[in-house]
């Protein structure tokens, strides 16, 4: 009876012992995050204080490794564990092979018997395949052309973008994820090619060492239509409407301006002919007045009712009968009766019709006749 008392007390003794051996050692320095690619390896290191009892190795808060210091405890094939000490300390490294996307989660290093523990992160990145629909395309020269690259069961999605290696004019690409599948993507090349060459659709992603591509021959054939120029490149669809705009423009001006000009012509001759008639009117009008003068001076008559108004002396009397008989004339306009001499006295010429004059001679002083031409 004695002797299970003295063992019963023995083991608590040395369990007692661990557990105060055990809660004086820390660990220094967890593991660190990893990113691998499905089927590839991850490996953590976890560093620990001397006189250590049991390590512990959890994936998402399941225990997958135990190390002790004699050697470790493996409970699946793919987690495996190496040792090495430096500097005093001891680093335990577990290793996971053909990491599967199932694997991806906290992974955390503890000591038996301790609250503390170290922890990190295993990303697992499942690199799905790259693709062109074709992989040569014949396209037409100077005509824009899409070209689709697909990027399917990727995790996470990559980043997608293109190397061109054909001359262009334009060129311009988007990536968008598939709606109905999260680990997809599309990205979609848009150019105006101008010669020959490849396309290469690429995929990065962080982690991955060396990015994904796919190539595809490009082959260009001339315009059937023959709309290039002589430069060998062609005019856009927004020049040609401006430059067809611009001639009905110049086409409707130049007929507006010809309008113009038959309009100024027509007006200037109508004033012309306007002016020649006035003219012509005003020369017969000034002809017609003058005709008319010349026949009212014509027609003069003798006004025998026309008496003088103021009496003579007699002396003025006797002096007109002194002398010889003289003869009087009308008063007539000076161009009329320049130039022509008078008659004699005893000759009475008659008025020409061209030159009207009329003249009077008197036999005695005491008779005075006055003409006046109406």
């Amino acid at each position: 009876m004695e002797g299970c008392w003295r063992g019963i007390l023995a083991t608590l003794v040395v369990l007692a012992g661990l557990a105060a051996s055990g809660s004086s050692y820390q660990i220094i320095e967890g593991p660190k995050n990893v990113t691998v690619q499905v089927g590839w390896e991850a490996r953590f290191n976890c560093t620990v204080s001397q006189g250590w009892r049991l390590i512990m190795w959890a994936l998402n808060s399941t225990v997958v490794l135990s190390v002790t210091p004699k050697e470790p405890i493996i409970t699946n094939d793919r987690f495996t564990s190496e040792s090495y000490e430096e500097g005093g300390d001891f680093i335990s490294e577990m290793i996971i092979h053909d990491v599967q996307l199932s694997d991806a989660g906290h992974i955390k290093c503890s000591l038996q018997n301790s609250d503390r523990e170290g922890s990190a992160f295993l990303s697992v990145q499942v690199v799905g395949k790259l693709s062109i629909p074709n992989n040569s395309l014949v396209v037409t020269e100077d005509e824009p052309c899409n070209v689709t690259c697909h990027a399917v069961g990727w995790t996470p999605l990559p980043a997608l973008s293109w190397e061109i290696g054909v001359p262009v004019s334009h060129s311009s690409y988007y990536s968008v994820p598939e709606p109905d599948d999260l680990q997809s993507a599309v990205s979609v090349l848009t150019l105006t090619p101008q010669g020959n060459g490849t396309l290469t659709c690429v995929a990065a992603m962080q982690g991955l060492q060396v990015p994904e591509s796919v190539t595809v021959n490009l082959t260009v054939r001339p315009s059937p239509l023959g709309d290039t120029d002589e430069s060998g490149t062609s005019l856009p669809t927004w020049a040609i409407v401006l430059l067809a705009v611009s001639f009905s423009l110049l086409l409707i001006l130049i007929i507006v301006l010809i309008i113009i000009f038959c309009c100024c012509c027509v007006s200037r001759r109508e004033k012309k002919e306007s002016d020649y008639q006035s003219e012509i009117r005003k020369s017969a009008n000034v002809k017609t007045n003058k005709e008319t003068f010349e026949t009212k001076l014509k027609s003069g008559s003798e006004n025998c009712g026309y008496s003088s108004e103021e009496p003579k002396t007699t002396s003025e009397w006797t002096e007109a009968a002194s002398l010889p008989p003289k003869p009087y004339e009308s008063s007539v306009p000076e161009e009329r009766s320049s130039g022509h001499p008078h008659q004699g006295p005893d000759h009475h010429r008659p008025a020409s019709s061209s030159r009207p004059h009329v003249t009077f001679y008197m036999a005695s002083p005491k008779k005075v006749r006055n003409v006046t031409l109406v």
